[in-house]
């Protein structure tokens, strides 16, 4: 009869145990309701006791978390139409205003987080040109709207470490994308001109030195092929002339056969001449 009461009474000091204790692990931050009110808060890691029945515990991530969000639609100070896809790096900063502004819901607290992050983030966009956003430093471009997109995420008990934009883009629908096209194609042209332009004054250049080198190269040709015939002449004219004082006579014949050679060249020429003709005096009979 004593055993049948006492197993029962083990059972629920048992119970009562287990519902007594918690566990905060590395990383982790807990907060103790009493009655459904914050009794204690900013618990850290470890074994802890609560009173069964009355508290509750409850234990949350204290960790960095990286929160990606839906894509923002902008307007730039140009009124181009852009898409931001950004991550934010938060943590909870204060677990008991964290609790009491989302009950502890992290989906809850990232949909309140989510409108202040894109406001302030829409405010830089519309103050920068497309270009600027694109080609300008994005760690300058956070860090000037971080203080104020924290100081109202306080009121959710978190903090934002850092916010990445992953990328920049033009949306489907826009007209920007046809006329950053455009803009693309007219500055293609523009560089393909340029190239162009300077490619044809180098060839103009090139073929200048070209002319020049050719009209010097053909007058020193020219200068030396002169040199080289008077040479020639000269000693032609030498060795005619030793030819002439060594055998007149055949100097004579030789000379009368050139002259032939010369006349009848092509062939078809006629020659008149009168019968006693001293041309012909070669071609007479030697009899």
């Amino acid at each position: 009869m004593r055993l049948n009461f006492v197993i029962p009474v083990l059972i629920v000091v048992l119970l009562g145990l287990m519902g007594s204790v918690y566990v905060v692990r590395e990383g982790q931050v807990g907060l103790v309701l009493n009655l459904g009110r914050v009794a204690r808060t900013d618990i850290g890691p470890g074994l802890h006791f609560k009173i069964p029945l009355i508290e509750t515990a409850r234990v949350f991530d204290r960790r960095f978390d990286a929160s990606a969000f839906s894509p923002e639609r902008s307007l730039t100070s140009e009124r181009k139409d852009v898409s931001v896809d950004f991550v934010a790096i938060v943590f909870i900063s204060d677990v008991t205003a964290f609790f009491r502004a989302t009950s502890g819901n992290e989906a809850d607290a990232k949909l309140r987080l989510e409108p202040i992050i894109k406001n302030s983030l829409r405010n830089e966009i519309n103050a920068n040109t497309l270009t600027e956003l694109v080609s300008g430093n994005r760690s300058e471009f956070v860090e000037r709207q971080l203080p104020a997109i924290n100081e109202a995420a306080k009121s959710l008990g978190m903090q934002i470490v850092d916010i990445r934009l992953k990328q920049i883009d033009l949306p489907t629908d826009s007209e920007v994308i046809g006329q950053v096209y455009d803009r693309m194609r007219a500055e293609r042209r523009q560089v393909a001109a340029a190239l162009r332009a300077e490619g044809e004054e180098q060839a103009r250049a090139i073929r200048g030195q070209a002319d020049r080198e050719q009209v010097v190269l053909t007058a020193e040709a020219e200068r030396d092929a002169q040199t080289l015939r008077g040479e020639g002449d000269a000693e032609a004219t030498r060795i005619y002339g030793d030819a002439a004082g060594r055998d007149p006579g055949f100097y004579a014949f030789q000379r009368s056969l050139e002259a032939y050679r010369a006349a009848f060249q092509s062939g078809d020429s006629v020659i008149v001449l009168e019968r006693g003709d001293p041309f012909l005096q070669y071609m007479r009979s030697d009899r």
